[in-house]
């Protein structure tokens, strides 16, 4: 599987099959920070080109290396969280400084 990142494609933020012809991400890695992911609700309905695609909560790598815009926590909060989700929750994002 991937997600589309390309906004020249009518699949863009979208999950797609891969192989794909366009531009994406795939949503496999040897981290296995994708190992769970939730996607949030960002640019999504309507989905407007060039706003930004794919934001997503998933597992953090060692030592929470950046995400490349995403969050990443570990592993067993983010166990926790998909425990606790419904489907009318709502993310809040705070950032500490």
């Amino acid at each position: 599987m991937g997600w589309c990142d390309d906004p020249k494609s009518s699949h863009y933020n979208k999950i797609v099959k891969l192989p794909f012809a366009h531009k994406h991400e795939k949503l496999y890695k040897k981290e296995n920070i994708y190992d769970i992911i939730l996607v949030l609700n960002y640019n999504m309905k309507p989905v407007k080109k060039n706003k930004g695609s794919a934001i997503f909560i998933h597992v953090a790598k060692r030592n929470y290396k950046k995400t490349e815009g995403c969050i990443a926590v570990r592993k067993t909060h983010l166990i926790k969280i998909v425990k606790k989700i419904k489907i009318k929750t709502k993310v809040l994002i705070e950032i500490q400084k």
